[in-house]
């Protein structure tokens, strides 16, 4: 009875004692990890909620930019940070569901090792063709695919990229056969299918709008379950191949044991300032459509996508570096 009596008094102090940290929270600047270099989708939106989230919390809100290995580093230094609510990362699809296929000796967990806040939204991935092609559709896609097997290549920012697993799930489930080329970074990818080096791109739209008034591509999909806002015309690939969805998500995440109250006052300032209109409309010139899901959605996307993201890496035959 003494050691019953005891635990309950140790799990009492406990949870007053988060409750008073909660309360306190935050007493000095708070970090947002970012995997990836200044400019890139996850940089912009660390930086455009960052700046809202520093006036709700009271406290400065510092970038910190720690790239490499595709966003292990970051990723794998934020697992290890003080479970406090003091660092947060943003963490993409790729870092949290292909990354752990794609290298060797994963240095973090992405479902054990992370207190996930909310999904952030999504990059949109669109498939652009080279305005030479006589394709205006996806129907068009794949009738000249199979009237020209192995001809047709698709450029991509990279191997295991969202954008190369679309790629690999259209080829799959339209039955056609299409190269993979990869690049490093969007930009090289439109430049290539600009000049016509490429036939195809699966592109972030923030990579093929700007290039639209050139009239050298067309954007002749998205490839996501819904058609995006801001290009209502533009259909879906699923509309054509049922199937074919790839999200591109960012997420904020804290270390796996942060206190709940603190994950929880965290999830309600930033998907507020989500909401916002001028963040909103920020974040979609940017080809970001801005959303915010609750923590056990933004968990079940990462579990989700291991599962769906290792079957098709296995079955296009990447192997891990």
């Amino acid at each position: 009875m003494r050691a019953r009596a005891f635990l309950i008094i140790v799990a009492a102090v406990g949870l007053i004692a988060t409750s008073a940290l909660a309360q306190t929270y935050p007493t000095h600047p708070v970090s947002i990890v970012v995997g990836y270099p200044p400019g890139a989708t996850s940089d912009l939106l660390a930086r455009t909620v960052g700046d809202p989230l520093s006036t709700v919390l009271g406290q400065p809100v510092v970038i910190d930019n720690r790239p490499g290995a595709g966003g292990n580093v970051g990723a794998a230094y934020a697992a290890r940070a003080s479970a406090d609510g003091y660092t947060l990362m943003i963490g993409t699809d790729a870092m949290m569901t292909s990354n752990i296929y794609l290298y060797k000796n994963s240095p973090f967990d992405p479902a054990k090792d992370f207190a996930p806040i909310t999904n952030a939204g999504v990059n949109i991935i669109c498939l652009a063709v080279n305005a030479e092609l006589p394709i205006q559709s996806v129907a068009d896609l794949i009738d000249y695919a199979r009237a020209h097997p192995g001809k047709l290549s698709f450029g991509t920012p990279g191997t295991a990229s969202p954008h190369h697993l679309a790629g690999e799930l259209l080829r799959q489930k339209a039955g056609i056969d299409i190269q993979h080329v990869p690049y490093k970074g969007g930009g090289p990818a439109v430049n290539d299918l600009l000049g016509g080096h490429i036939g195809l791109g699966f592109l972030s739209l923030s990579s093929a709008v700007p290039q639209l008034s050139t009239g050298k591509i067309r954007i002749i999909a998205v490839v996501e379950k819904s058609r995006y806002a801001g290009l209502r015309d533009v259909p879906t690939i699923a509309e054509t191949v049922p199937g074919v969805e790839m999200s591109s998500w960012l997420g904020f995440f804290a270390p796996a044991a942060t206190p709940q109250p603190i994950v929880t006052r965290l999830h309600d300032e930033i998907v507020r300032i989500l909401k916002i209109d001028a963040v909103r409309d920020k974040l979609g010139n940017l080809g970001f459509s801005a959303t915010g899901s609750s923590p056990a959605e933004l968990a079940d996307d990462v579990r989700s996508g291991l599962a769906l993201r290792g079957q098709l890496m296995k079955s296009a035959g990447i192997e891990p570096e």
